[in-house]
């Protein structure tokens, strides 16, 4: 697998009227694991549609190693990327190894049965995100955070060389947060990925770009990004920013409005 390439370029999206994001220029180069930060509302979502082929952009351009995402043929997208998005696909009567196992359907002839690699793959997938133990339960009937797991496995599963994920750690415990953005940061594929919280963000993350009402606001590494003044800009509220001394990653501490403020 060869990590991919991706150019966001001038892209602005709408729905009716309103405008969701404009002009949004983003890369990721590959193996890169980029982040795409900001509050609830700014874009960050809206964006990876349209990587991921569900909302088309009213201007711009989304290049995969520099063809138009657009104009690809969707088995050969589909073998490039896989996206894991927020909301569970309902009345899945499956079991969980058979939604993985839909992982690889791009890489398989029509009605083809799965080979010893496809049986391995999803192995393999199911036990990175510690779900190796669900392989017969029925996905419909898991919780939240096991769906979200599952899925991740699903796309994992597809090999993709670029991939796309909306808040990946949403219904997840803190041991699995830790352990499926470990998983990504070490496959050999580009990731894009919406992600809430700031730490996660900072550690994982080669690269940030900080969406604000449809805008990018500030992009750079995140110890160049992750400001004081930045997230009282942009989440309205007060914020210490340290450098963790076992990580030398920022590390982010929210404040409330009333907090004492230090002396100097």
């Amino acid at each position: 697998m060869t990590a991919t390439e991706l150019h966001v370029e001038g892209v602005t999206l709408t729905a009716g009227a309103r405008r969701l994001v404009h002009d949004i220029t983003l890369t990721a180069r590959p193996g890169e694991t980029i982040g795409l930060v900001g509050p609830n509302g700014s874009g960050k979502s809206s964006l990876l549609r349209a990587v991921y082929r569900v909302l088309r952009p009213a201007a711009g351009t989304v290049r995969v190693d520099g063809e138009d995402a657009w104009t690809l043929p969707p088995r050969r997208l589909a073998r490039a990327l896989a996206a894991v998005v927020q909301d569970t696909p309902p009345g899945l009567d499956l079991s969980v190894r058979e939604v993985v196992a839909m992982g690889r359907t791009p890489h398989k002839r029509l009605l083809s049965g799965d080979t010893a690699e496809d049986t391995a793959l999803v192995e393999a997938a199911l036990a990175s995100v510690d779900a190796a133990a669900l392989a017969h339960r029925s996905f419909d009937r898991l919780s939240g955070g096991e769906r979200q797991r599952v899925l991740i496995a699903r796309a994992l599963a597809q090999q993709p060389s670029l991939l796309v994920l909306d808040e990946p750690t949403n219904h997840l415990d803190i041991r699995h947060q830790l352990e499926i953005l470990s998983v990504l940061q070490r496959l050999p594929a580009t990731v894009l990925v919406a992600l809430h919280d700031l730490n996660l963000a900072a550690y994982y993350c080669d690269r940030l770009y900080v969406l604000l009402d449809g805008a990018v606001v500030a992009s750079g590494p995140p110890h160049e990004v992750l400001t004081p003044d930045l997230l009282a800009e942009v989440y309205q509220v007060r914020a210490e920013v340290a450098v963790h001394p076992g990580t030398g990653r920022p590390q982010v501490t929210f404040l409330p409005a009333d907090a004492p403020v230090p002396d100097a």
